[in-house]
């Protein structure tokens, strides 16, 4: 009985736990669910359908190269195509970008490309993928320096010589393309910057300094105009003499750019409408934009902000991702990529000079190329309302300008820039016969100097003081026109070239060598 009793009491028990975990799984569970189900669809029949197919957020910073994005306009002609299109202010940080797009956070963004590359390498992987080229930059970023103590770029040839600058800005870029491109072997390798929070802060380093040690001092606009107010600074170099660096690209998600191809391609050709639309009016989109970020400029400050911006356009696009046979002085995204994770890698900002995956891997072209197969024009909508036709569009590729063909005394006149940065030439013995190695060296810096569009080139060869110097010039000379030769053979215009032989000061191994210096015209 007692046993019968107690097996009694342990189903009862039983009971009451499975009774009670049923009533709970009732009330925390099927019960919330049901609700949430009647509530969802009280909803939809007292409410209205979602006016947006797709959302896009885009990743980006106050920069006034994006101001597009920022438009009314844009977002209201995404809208018409059922896209919520959103910008998503980070305040430039970079690393914190990447990682939102790996998070799926946002779609899209907009990276300098020397940021991207730097931060793909750092996280280890590239979530996103380059479709659009956005501007270049074209003056807005300089280094200045007293003229005084740094009269031009070979004065950094010091150990105490430092650059202050803002980190992972493009005017610190700038400041790398420096290093990497011109002779400056006494600048420490690793202590050259002296990091500043912003523009403001390397400009009030600019005003504090001792002037003793030579410093330059890396900023965007305003500050470099309000630098320039000092009549003893000036431009030692600017955005406006580079070419293909400082390029901020449009970058999409990998795997949104998979599964919603269309919504890319729509937000892509809403840019490129926009963009088109306000290409005359940009001072007064600036000034529009700065306003819509409480951060207001007068119509001076963006005229010359504008002036240092150049926005991409469509036609320009195809050029630059391979999909045009005429535009060959633009640079292909690959040069590019190439060239900006070069000057990375010689700066120090990378450990390799080749990244772990293909260049080709790190933009996509499939967008453009079925626009320029569909023919598309970012100005036909408009040309079709106003009966004037295709033909009419004016839309152009801004290429670079040849330069002009000095005289002697022009050519003696041209002010200094610095000495670029080129590995020893080799020649054979007591001849003016480029070396194998030479001769590589001499196609780098030609490939190089279409980096430098605005700079003339002297050859230099150079002897040893004593000895029969006549003879010793005359190899110089000879050395030196051998080097213009390759050059002008590997596609540097014979315009801006020219070759001449002079004693060294010094008897010194460097004395018996070719030098590259470049220089410009006095404005």
């Amino acid at each position: 009985m007692a046993r019968n009793a107690r097996s009694i009491l342990i189903a009862v028990v039983l009971w009451v736990v499975i009774l009670g975990s049923a009533g709970a799984i009732v009330r925390y569970f099927i019960l919330p669910r049901h609700k949430e189900k009647e509530r969802t669809t009280l909803f939809s029949k007292t409410g209205s359908q979602e006016s947006y197919d797709h959302k896009v957020t885009l990743a980006a910073d106050s920069f006034s190269g994006y101001y597009v994005f920022r438009t009314e306009a844009f977002r209201e002609r995404l809208a018409r195509q059922s896209i919520q299109f959103a910008v998503q202010d980070d305040g430039a940080d970079y690393t914190e970008r990447m990682k939102s797009l790996l998070r799926g956070e946002v779609q899209m963004a907009v990276f300098p490309i020397n940021s991207f590359i730097q931060v793909g390498v750092e996280l280890g992987e590239f979530p996103a993928t380059i479709i659009y080229l956005v501007d270049e930059t074209t003056g807005a970023d300089a280094i200045v320096a007293d003229k005084n103590l740094v009269p031009d770029i070979t004065a950094l040839n010091h150990r105490k010589a430092r650059i202050v600058s803002t980190p992972d800005s493009p005017s610190e870029f700038i400041a790398r393309v420096l290093i990497a491109s011109f002779q400056l072997p006494e600048l420490p390798e690793k202590e050259w910057m002296v990091p500043a929070d912003g523009a403001d802060q390397v400009y009030r380093k600019l005003r504090g300094a001792s002037g003793k040690a030579p410093a330059a001092y890396a900023l965007w606009e305003p500050y470099v105009s309000k630098a320039l107010q000092d009549d003893d600074m000036h431009v030692l170099l600017d955005s406006s003499k580079l070419k293909g660096y400082i390029v901020d690209a449009l970058v999409v998600e990998r795997s949104f750019l998979v599964d919603h191809y269309d919504v890319v391609k729509d937000v892509v050709e809403a840019y490129a409408q926009t963009a088109y639309d306000t290409r005359n009016s940009l001072t007064t989109s600036v000034r529009e934009d700065a306003e819509f970020l409480n951060e207001p400029m007068s119509a001076a400050e963006a005229e010359r902000l504008t002036k240092g911006i150049l926005w991409k356009n469509t036609l320009e696009n195809y050029a630059h991702f391979g999909l045009s046979t005429v535009h060959h002085e633009l640079d292909k995204m690959e040069d590019i990529l190439r060239k900006v994770t070069d000057v990375l890698a010689k700066t120090g900002a990378l450990t390799s000079s080749s990244l772990d995956v293909s260049m080709n891997s790190l933009y996509f072209t499939r967008i453009l190329e079925e626009m320029k197969e569909e023919g598309f024009h970012p100005g036909r909508q408009v040309n079709v309302l106003s009966g004037s036709g295709i033909g009419s569009l004016d839309e152009q590729v801004r290429g670079v300008q040849d330069l002009q063909a000095l005289t002697t005394p022009q050519w003696e006149s041209l002010v200094p820039v610095g000495e670029m940065r080129v590995a020893p030439i080799t020649f054979g013995r007591g001849t003016a016969r480029v070396n194998v190695a030479g001769r590589r060296e001499l196609v780098s810096l030609a490939q190089m100097l279409t980096s430098w569009p605005d700079y003339y080139l002297t050859v230099t060869g150079r002897v040893r003081p004593g000895g029969d110097e006549d003879a010793a010039l005359a190899l110089a000379r000879s050395r030196a026109e051998a080097a213009v030769k390759v050059l002008v053979e590997s596609g540097v215009d014979a315009d801006r070239i020219r070759a001449v032989a002079l004693v060294a000061e010094q008897d010194t191994t460097s004395s018996q060598s070719v030098s590259f210096f470049v220089g410009q015209l006095p404005f």
